[in-house]
């Protein structure tokens, strides 16, 4: 637009709408352009608010908001029309997110099937399972052989060539789409790789986009900076900025060639939202907003989780609601529990993973304990309206152990000698251990420590060559009980479904051998596969006893959703919880000892006497109170007395 076409004194609405008048290249006619300007009417009010709050004090903030909005509208005329129709059904649906028939996979494009074109050949596959939300973790261009996983991005509109193209990335997810598949994909947000032509550019000198990173020219800033920010990486590199070749500081918060991005620059988020809406033209449909905690500085802060980081998502939400309308995010916080919920919201990340749920399952199976992840269940699952979590086993990633330490004191646990049991624990350094898990940057000097491993690896099925009496077995069936029917998206890293185990040969390939992580990343275990059908093998048994779960699940209305309850058992090694609905309660009962254990008659006496085993359709009477086998769980449909 022409300089002198607007003028910084008019209102925002009136600044922003001169500029769409003025813009060449976007149409102003037809039912598109009414259906954005309706959108513009009831949207942009709360991007103009969020945008002053962020940039108010910079005398060009209505510049920057008149481009972004001008870049919204040619790229909602840009969006396919059969993205403009999922548009239509989203909002006609707005809670499809919360069906009882979710169920999310995860995998690295390479590891699961090489490239695109093969991961295609396993759509069959994907439907098998159930699946209606594909994950596919990061697959742009990144530097290799120190890429974190992809996590280093030096393109965002570029796939990995080892992978495929742009072209063959959007022709999946139509394909995906036909199947009732929504395609989830990272995006990178709080940094770029080194190798990115913005950082390329920086590290060049020109000014323009110096201003897009954090760059000081001594150590006086990031000293400053360092005295109140924790360091994430110890073993990559000490504090939160690493040198440039010309002597210059950079912030790095996770790897040295990952480059933190300088959001109090307006330009950055203009040139962030749209790389974001470009994906979501190809076809995403979520969006994993990558470290949302760490995405605002300020100085004499942790530099995370503060206001204006949860300002920065709402505004790019606002921006979705104008040229994207049914694309969702969600937020990867693992942060203290309070926190964490802080980030769920309809205006902010719809959906997020449970990392708290996550990792007091592994606890209750580590102390045969489930009072800590029953009591996060009745005090920190439920959500607002319009949102869910994604519940998971574990991921691509470590284990933290995320619990509150103020949690853990109700019940005498000092949070820092139980977090160093629980890595004992789950390395097998701990007697009568059953895990095979491997440290994950281990730091002697604050005793922190996550645990890297596959579901399997972790539960003790290593040993185990008949599914016949396996606590294993039952362990990992156990686990995933909870993950999918507390409520939300169940989520499996694709691979645990047949009990794929850790690769001990990770660290022969190049730029892994610094990552533990890599233990639980394996190929695609193709003979475990092979195995599935077959109810003799662990395999078989995790496989089939799964896909009941999932059955059930989807037959039962009160599973669906996130409403949740808590239910004392009055037996520590007992979880219990219920699922509320029209058709009464489903009540839900989980063992994690290694020995029977009973709910006595009077725990259960709020119930009528009869109930019904969601699993075997038969009447269960309650009279006599209930004895749980080792590592199992019931799932009962009862009414209250």
């Amino acid at each position: 637009m022409p300089d002198d076409a607007l003028t910084v004194n008019q209102p925002p609405r009136d600044h922003v709408l001169a500029a769409l008048e003025a813009a060449p290249g976007v149409d102003r006619t037809g039912p598109e352009w009414e259906a954005f300007r309706q959108r513009f009417d009831a949207h942009f009010g709360e991007l103009a608010n969020l945008f002053e709050r962020l940039y108010g004090e910079r005398g060009d903030w209505r510049d920057h908001l008149a481009q972004l909005v001008v870049e919204c509208a040619a790229s909602w005329q840009r969006r396919p029309s059969e993205l403009k129709a999922l548009d239509a059904r989203r909002d006609a649906n707005p809670d499809w997110f919360q069906s009882g028939r979710m169920l999310g996979g995860v995998c690295y494009v390479d590891r699961y099937a090489e490239d695109l074109e093969g991961l295609r050949a396993r759509i069959p596959y994907f439907a098998e399972l159930g699946l209606t939300y594909l994950h596919l973790m990061p697959l742009f261009l990144a530097p290799e052989p120190n890429s974190d996983g992809g996590y280093a991005v030096s393109s965002y509109r570029e796939v990995n060539p080892r992978l495929g193209t742009m072209s063959q990335l959007r022709e999946l997810a139509a394909d995906l789409r036909e199947h009732g598949i929504s395609l989830v994909l990272d995006f990178i947000f709080n940094h770029t790789s080194n190798e990115h032509e913005w950082a390329r550019r920086a590290a060049a000198g020109e000014q323009e986009f110096e201003d897009y990173f954090w760059i000081f020219p001594d150590r006086t800033m990031p000293d400053a900076y360092e005295r109140t920010v924790r360091e994430i990486f110890p073993d990559d590199h000490p504090g939160s900025f690493v040198p440039m070749p010309d002597g210059r500081w950079v912030w790095a918060t996770f790897h040295t060639f990952q480059w933190d991005l300088n959001y109090s620059n307006p330009a950055v988020f203009r040139a962030m939202a749209g790389e974001m809406l470009f994906l979501a033209n190809q076809g995403v449909e979520i969006l994993r907003m990558d470290a949302v905690a760490f995405i605002w500085k300020q100085l004499g802060t942790v530099c995370e989780s503060l206001p204006e980081a949860h300002w920065l998502l709402r505004a790019f939400n606002a921006v979705c609601r104008l040229a994207a309308p049914s694309l969702l995010f969600k937020s990867e916080a693992i942060v203290h529990p309070d926190e964490v919920v802080q980030y769920i919201d309809p205006a902010e990340c719809q959906i997020s993973y449970n990392p708290l749920e996550m990792a007091l399952t592994w606890e209750a199976l580590a102390t045969r304990d489930a009072r800590l992840l029953a009591q996060a269940l009745e005090r920190r699952h439920n959500l607002p309206d319009g949102t869910a979590w994604v519940n998971y086993v574990r991921s691509h990633d470590d284990i933290g152990w995320t619990f509150a330490d103020e949690d853990a004191a109700e019940f005498g646990i000092n949070g820092f000698d139980h977090r160093r049991f629980l890595n004992r624990f789950y390395v097998n350094r701990y007697p009568g251990s059953f895990a095979r898990g491997i440290p994950f940057q281990d730091n002697p000097r604050t005793g922190d420590c996550r645990i890297s491993g596959t579901t399997a690896s972790l539960a003790g099925l290593e040993d185990v060559t008949d599914a016949g009496d396996s606590a294993a077995v039952r362990r990992i069936l156990l686990a995933h009980s909870v993950a999918i029917s507390t409520g939300g998206i169940p989520l499996i890293y694709l691979g645990d479904e047949v009990g794929q185990l850790n690769d001990y040969g990770y660290a022969d390939e190049p730029g892994h051998g610094a990552d533990s992580r890599w233990v639980n990343r394996p190929h695609y275990p193709a003979e475990r596969y092979a195995h599935r059908n077959d109810p003799w093998t662990p395999e078989g048994a995790i496989y089939a006893g799964l896909k009941k779960m999932l059955a059930v699940r989807e037959r039962t209305p009160e599973l669906a959703g996130n409403r949740l309850i808590g239910f004392g058992t009055g037996n520590r090694h007992v979880l219990g919880y219920q699922r509320p609905g029209e058709r009464g309660v489903v009540v839900v009962l989980a063992n994690f000892s290694d020995e029977p254990q009973h709910v006595t008659p009077l725990t259960l006496s709020g119930f009528t006497t009869a109930s019904t085993d969601l699993f075997t359709g038969q009447t269960i009477l309650l009279g006599d109170g209930i004895t749980l086998p080792p590592q199992e769980f019931v799932w009962l449909r009862a009414h209250t007395a």
